[in-house]
């Protein structure tokens, strides 16, 4: 396959650009950037030194870019894929968008949470909200995908064994997500708020209500349950790079022991090779952990039941550049294109780090 990357020179970019580069059944057609048009993908990415001599190209209409490519993928900012993924779409070539600009099936929702109208709403209803564990069989069938956030999906795969086991009685108006995030989440653009004097060493709360991926989470679940939903989300910048652990906590009317929440999540994920999960009674890493993913497309899934209160605390961890973001865009490709969905991603974590 010929892939094309658009917004190549940002972390996420970078990401898929080392997935591609090694992926078996992929050939690199173009990396775009506006800013780095004509530099070496190393002189950006300098991981990538020795991996290939391509250089970023500048960006091109959207009909010669689908001339090149079967698959391409968007990597822009929010706002700025929506101005050419619908040309894109139009010339048959599959999408997969990493952006939140086609992430919503209600246009309305983009006021809400985005503060602007959506300027492409016909375009939304054709695209597939891409988790893999979840909609295999419809990701199979589209030609255009988007790409869930990264603190989203890791929070979704811990919640959905949950809805999706009516017997618990999960109370659906209130479900908390807290996320600790990694510093490679705000992006490559520097700011006061990334400056290293100022993000060392922190947990620092920086959307502590009203956070944009809630609108994702929400329309998830609510397809997981045949009902409406509402999370309340938090969200901290914590002292590392990479990684996102999501803690989610979910009141059930019901007298659940482990063994029933055990069998949902087996139920949910078996056959589901990049979710693990992990609940250990011996060692210092007893459930999920952000540190035992890195570089991975792993997202490990845990919980532990509070009967007291009955609450259930679950949790999911995710590299957020892998399967937070470029990970599960390389997945979702694989799906599209009728390859193993393991193609290009068959990494074991990295330990220590």
């Amino acid at each position: 396959m010929k892939v094309a990357v658009m917004g190549a020179s940002g972390y996420v970019g970078g990401e898929l650009l080392r997935l591609l580069l090694q992926h078996p059944k992929a050939d690199l057609a173009a990396a775009f950037s506006k800013r780095h048009s004509g530099e070496y993908l190393f002189r950006v990415h300098p991981n990538l030194r020795g991996v290939t001599e391509a250089k970023f190209a500048a960006y091109a209409e959207p009909a010669r870019i689908a001339d090149s490519a079967d698959v391409v993928f968007t990597a822009l900012p929010h706002g700025e894929s929506v101005k050419v993924v619908p040309s894109l779409a139009e010339t048959g070539v599959k999408v997969v968008d990493v952006s939140a600009d086609f992430r919503l099936k209600d246009a309305s929702k983009y006021r809400t949470w985005y503060g602007y109208d959506h300027p492409a709403p016909e375009v939304l209803k054709d695209f597939v909200y891409a988790v893999p564990e979840l909609n295999r069989e419809e990701i199979r069938r589209t030609a255009l995908a988007a790409s869930p956030g990264c603190t989203a999906i890791t929070s979704i795969l811990a919640l959905a064994p949950l809805l999706s086991e009516h017997s618990l009685g999960v109370d659906r108006e209130h479900i908390v997500v807290d996320a600790k995030v990694g510093s490679s989440g705000s992006g490559g653009k520097a700011s006061l708020s990334t400056h290293f004097s100022e993000r060392y060493g922190v947990v620092r709360p920086y959307k502590p209500a009203g956070h944009r991926h809630s609108a994702e989470i929400e329309q998830v679940l609510a397809g997981v349950c045949g009902e409406e939903v509402s999370v309340s989300m938090s969200a901290h910048a914590v002292n590392m790079v990479r990684g996102i652990l999501s803690t989610c906590h979910v009141f059930v009317q019901g007298s659940p022991n482990p063994v029933d929440i055990w069998k949902a999540y087996r139920r949910v994920y078996q056959g589901s090779y990049f979710v693990r999960l992990v609940r250990d009674k011996e060692g210092p890493f007893r459930l999920p952990d952000p540190k035992l993913v890195v570089g991975s497309n792993f997202c490990d899934v845990g919980f532990e039941l509070e009967g007291r209160t009955k609450r259930v605390v679950a949790f999911g961890a995710t590299d957020n550049l892998m399967k937070g973001a470029a990970g599960n865009a390389v997945q979702t490709m694989n799906l599209m294109c009728g390859l193993d969905e393991r193609e290009g991603l068959n990494y074991a974590p990295l330990h220590p780090v």
